[in-house]
């Protein structure tokens, strides 16, 4: 009967590769999320928060009852829910109409072939028009009407129905597999199928995160060739929904196999447990290699909320697991709000597109990790390390880690240059000069144009460009009045659409890249032997118990929080918000991006110090009293990193 358990057993890695799909592509399309609705990082961290909100009602009765209920129908059901959360967060799609980004309105000169950014048909009196005429304008048009500026909630609702339906998926997937497998093989099992499929599954998520972040967000429905942006714009949004109707359409299939797997199966090779099972008149059906399980008992539902309180309390009577708790919230602080950030730092501090960085993720950074979890465990396995030799790997990698993140502050790049905001004119930053001071522009758009002197300026009427030749993304602006070149006269320089790219940002882009893959490696390295300390430490009947509460510690403290301060902490580095369609601010255009490195890498590093710190002074001095004598009897198990549930 062992076909019989192998092919159960691959069901569950299969399914969470699907799971971790869905996951990492929902992180991959923050930015694009962000710009649909144009909303700040605060919200966005607030829409991935709802994920771990959903985990959080959940989960501790899931973990709990993991032993007592019918485990894959129970995951079956998780997987529906996530179906139809996922497809709720595609609805504002189709309620919000096609995506209008912001652009100046040109002129036509008196020449048909040539339009101007520089209007003199406002009163010169009045130059400029600022934020809040343009919204009273705005009001009066009717445009107060639109309801689309909340349709975010509706991607913020299926965030948190996908997270109430992921939440079985671990503790009782793991410990179905592990419950029914030999010792020897349960490490197969559950270390490489599920480890590797997780990985998988994450990089499939960001490849196709990848491939929709580069297609145009009404794809099929709008002329390609009229957009005057590309995909390394900040005001491009890519087709976030196309993915999401894929991803949907994934978890309803895969949870169609676990309502057709028993309750519970035969202990793999153990003709005990066959022989008991046929005393019990249990049907053997030769020709198809299964044998029909025990029925499922009867769960009494007082009972086991009498037994919760003295359970939970015997779990964190271990202190050994309680420091491992705080290990958890730590690294989850640490890590959510870096990978919910990630491609949105790339893009701002490399010039790098959405969709590459996101390509780059999963193509180089999660196979690295593959490997260096992977590598972690072979360690474990060939110098046959204990709980405190694991505990002392762990806290090398993080050590190795921390003074390798030091050198990530030498990849700063310069702030861009953008006239008016961060360089001046003449000797003042003010927008508006002397040289556009006829040109009647509004103070609070966006869309960037480089002069030929390598400065960015707002729109094409700041730099008071007269004329221009070409359509779409190809038109070239002439007679930029505030564009000084040196060898040019004054009025004759030119303008091309998008902002100016910082080459030397662009070139420290592979160093900086190689440095992000070695640290990910070392992390890895350690993150299956840091995982394993919580199996060791506890008793076997207490493993999906375990599993649960270190997910939700992890989460509501450090899951939950960590990507809605990241996100607010970010927005104090912005320079320049964009501008809804009906008036308000939207996403932010341009950061301050060596303030931005420095809270972005800056809090990693205090939280790795203070995980260093655990690691060294708590761990290693309180294990070898509590486990002395007891390492011998709980199971050695390789387990799927905690890094891959920061969904």
């Amino acid at each position: 009967c062992d076909c019989h358990i192998n092919n159960n057993s691959q069901i569950f890695p299969n399914r969470k590769t699907y799971i971790s799909n869905l996951e990492d592509y929902m992180k991959s399309m923050s930015t694009q999320i962000e710009r649909r609705f144009e909303i700040s990082s605060s919200v966005v961290g607030i829409i991935d928060g709802s994920f771990e909100i959903g985990n959080l009602m959940v989960m501790i009765l899931v973990s709990y009852l993991g032993s007592k209920v019918h485990r894959p129908k129970v995951i079956a059901a998780g997987c529906l829910i996530m179906s139809f959360g996922t497809f709720l967060s595609v609805m504002p799609h189709f309620l919000m109409g096609r995506y209008n980004y912001e652009r100046i309105q040109l002129t036509e000169e008196n020449s048909s072939t040539s339009l101007s950014a520089c209007s003199l048909v406002l009163p010169l009196h009045h130059p400029t028009l600022d934020a809040v005429e343009m919204t009273r304008e705005l009001k009066n048009s009717g445009c107060e009407k639109a309801a689309s500026s909340y349709l975010w909630i509706f991607v913020l609702m299926g965030n948190l129905l996908r997270g109430i339906g992921e939440a079985p998926i671990m503790p009782l997937g793991v410990s179905y597999v592990d419950d029914f497998s030999k010792e020897e093989n349960s490490a197969f099992y559950i270390g490489n199928k599920l480890i590797s499929c997780g990985m998988v599954g994450p990089t499939l998520g960001f490849l196709l995160g990848s491939f929709c972040a580069n297609l145009w967000v009404d794809v099929g429905v709008v002329d390609l060739e009229s957009l005057t942006i590309n995909p390394k714009d900040t005001r491009w949004v890519g087709a976030w929904w196309l993915g999401l109707v894929i991803c949907g359409a994934v978890s309803f299939l895969s949870s169609l196999p676990f309502w057709f797997l028993p309750y519970s199966l035969p202990k793999e090779g153990d003709e005990r447990n066959l022989k008991k099972l046929s005393e019990s008149s249990v049907t053997i059906q030769e020709d198809h290699c299964k044998i029909e399980p025990p029925s499922q008992p009867q769960l009494k539902f007082s009972e086991a909320v009498k037994d919760f309180l003295p359970t939970l309390k015997k779990l964190l009577g271990n202190p050994v697991f309680l420091v491992y708790l705080f290990l958890t919230i730590l690294q989850y602080n640490s890590m959510v709000g870096l990978i919910t950030f990630e491609t949105k730092f790339m893009e701002q501090q490399f010039n790098v597109s959405v969709s590459r960085a996101i390509f780059l993720i999963g193509v180089i950074l999660l196979p690295i990790t593959i490997l260096g979890m992977f590598l972690g465990g072979f360690i474990i396995k060939k110098f046959k390390l204990h709980i405190t030799g694991m505990v002392k790997f762990g806290c090398a990698t993080f050590i190795a880690a921390y003074l390798l993140n030091l050198l990530y502050f030498t990849c700063d790049c310069e702030v861009l240059q953008v006239a008016g905001l961060t360089v001046s004119y003449s000797g003042f930053v003010f927008l508006s000069s002397s040289c556009n001071s006829d040109c009647s522009c509004v103070l609070n758009q966006w869309d960037p144009v480089c002069g030929d002197n390598g400065i960015t300026y707002m729109t094409a009427c700041f730099a008071g460009c007269k004329s221009s030749i070409g359509t779409g993304k190809n038109m070239v602006f002439h007679n930029c009045s505030c564009v000084q070149v040196e060898g040019l006269e004054s009025g004759n320089s030119s303008a091309v659409l998008g902002q100016c790219q910082r080459e030397s940002c662009t070139k420290t882009f592979p160093y900086f890249l190689a440095l992000l893959s070695t640290c990910a490696l070392i992390l890895a390295l350690g993150g299956t032997p840091t995982y394993m300390i919580m199996f060791r430490s506890v008793s076997p009947d207490l493993k999906s118990f375990a599993v649960g509460i270190d997910a939700l510690c992890g989460r509501i403290l450090g899951g939950l929080p960590a990507p809605i301060y990241f996100g607010a902490l970010i927005d104090q580095t912005c320079l320049k918000w964009g501008t809804k369609r009906c008036g308000g601010s939207g996403s932010c255009r341009v950061y301050d991006t060596k303030a931005f490195s420095q809270i972005y890498f800056g809090f990693w590093l205090k939280t790795s110090t203070s995980i260093k710190t655990v690691f060294r002074t708590k761990t290693i001095s309180q294990t070898p009293l509590f486990l002395r004598g007891k390492q011998e009897s709980y199971k050695i198990e390789w387990i799927i990193s905690k890094h891959l549930n920061f969904g």
